[in-house]
């Protein structure tokens, strides 16, 4: 999975620009339900590679079920194609007036109390006493979906979690074992050295870097090594006793580096490459199913780009890909790492049906319809008799092994200022990625954004 920093006030000529930019929001432009009150408004993140209709084709069933048995009531799809920090941007643009919000809208765990925070979003609680099914979400869940009033403001749609992805042909024609288990993150950097001398023409190992792909960058490189640190035996960004933020550490040194590394050696892609905003696009649908790529590390989603009729059909996948789980930094306790995030359904402060938006929640979350969503998306399940249910597990290749790194897996501090911190992160790593910056000068440069992003709540560890 993606943040921004923080966002300017809407103009007028913002708005008209945002509409004239993207013609599926016109309606959602020209004002929300219109005042209709049997007509649901959904907004939701389109992928930005027109081939990939998994949430898509997802919410036109829903969309077709829930208009049977509501006689009467129509459901508008609202598509938002963007990258991920760009859909925020736009997401929070459309909250923010009673005339561009939606009913029912998809919000990422990590942007959810900063949007709380803002009063985009209504509370669920009333909704949520009455729904018995509620009871089957995981607490893990309900709680990345909680503000900091104790309040539920979404319904988890999933988790997920990260490892590393490795090509079985790459890492036979570079010598290296098919059954790899790095220990270390000197393992993880040696296959890639190896990779980089023995299979020319290959990019050895791609970890998302820098601003232009967002929460990727932040979540899935760089928490994935600072947890995996000695720091990282409690929160190495919030210290939850004195509600404050952490400067940059020895473990923050420490991952900066590793990616410093990464692309000092060349064993990444090249840096324009690696700062393309559309990188994970080019990974999921190019360099992985072409044998382009050696080393992944990335999330448990990625399979969803390879389904019957994703448009990347990759049915091999599960034969060509091994898997290993990304290691602590020197193997010590426990071992492994992971972070965990994923997305929820929420209802606008400022939305117009918002008891309409809830029942087309429910109908989104029976049993069936939740295993249909995570084997079609990938995800983990978060709802516990689908998690128990053997048809879930044995429906797709490697469901088991990213449900069993939930164990070792961490949460982001999804704080109201969170989105500021994990821009302040991205922005030392694409410094380190182009060389502008040494790992110090850059830890030294996020400890300055860090203090003006947590308005001084800040402390050393």
């Amino acid at each position: 999975m993606r943040p921004t920093a923080a966002r300017p006030a809407v103009r007028p000529t913002a708005l008209v620009a945002l509409c004239a930019a993207a013609p599926l929001l016109l309606t959602a432009c020209g004002g929300g339900s219109g005042g209709d009150p049997d007509t649901l408004k959904v907004s939701f993140k389109q992928s930005t590679d027109n081939s990939v209709k998994v949430m898509d084709t997802y919410l036109a069933d829903i969309k077709k079920q829930f208009e049977k048995a509501n006689p009467g009531k129509k459901v508008e799809l609202v598509p938002i194609k963007a990258p991920d920090a760009e859909y925020y941007t736009k997401l929070q643009q459309m909250l923010r007036s009673p005339r561009t919000a939606p009913d029912l809208v998809y919000e990422d765990t990590f942007l959810i109390n900063s949007d709380i925070t803002s009063g985009y979003l209504r509370p669920l609680d009333p909704y949520l006493a009455g729904w018995k099914d509620w009871e089957r979400f995981a607490d893990t869940a309900k709680a990345a979906a909680q503000g900091e009033d104790g309040k539920t403001y979404g319904v988890p749609d999933g988790t997920d979690t990260r490892g590393l992805w490795f090509s079985k042909d790459v890492f036979a024609k570079a010598g290296l074992p098919a059954d790899w288990q790095p220990r270390t993150w000197e393992d993880v950097l040696d296959a890639a050295r190896t990779i980089k001398k023995k299979v020319p023409g290959v990019v050895p190992l791609n970890v998302y870097t820098g601003k232009p792909v967002g929460e990727a960058a932040t979540m899935q490189t760089f928490e994935m090594l600072l947890y995996g640190t000695n720091d990282g035996t409690s929160d190495p960004l919030y210290d939850k006793e004195s509600k404050k933020w952490i400067t940059a550490g020895k473990g923050f040194r420490d991952a900066l580096g590793f990616v410093e590394t990464v692309y000092k050696e060349k064993l990444g892609p090249d840096v324009a490459d690696a700062l393309d905003p559309n990188v994970g696009t080019r990974v999921r649908g190019e360099w992985l199913p072409q044998g382009k790529l050696g080393i992944a590390l990335d999330g448990s989603w990625l399979p969803q780009d390879w389904l019957e009729g994703s448009g990347h059909e990759w049915p091999e996948w599960s034969k060509e890909l091994g898997l290993a789980a990304m290691p602590t930094q020197n193997g010590q306790a426990p071992g492994k790492v992971s972070m965990s995030g994923g997305w929820t359904w929420a209802i606008p402060a400022k939305a117009a049906n918002p008891d309409l938006a809830f029942e087309f929640v429910k109908t989104m979350q029976t049993k069936a319809n939740a295993q249909k969503w995570y084997v079609a998306n990938s995800g983990i399940a978060v709802r516990e008799d689908v998690a128990s249910d053997p048809a879930y597990t044995a429906a797709q290749p490697g469901i088991r092994f990213f449900t069993d790194l939930v164990e070792h897996t961490h949460y982001r501090p999804a704080y109201p200022a969170y989105p500021k911190v994990s821009t302040a992160v991205q922005e030392a790593m694409e410094a380190v990625t182009t060389g502008d910056a040494s790992v110090e000068e850059a830890a030294r440069g996020y400890d300055e954004a860090l203090r003006d992003a947590a308005g001084g709540q800040v402390t050393s560890k």
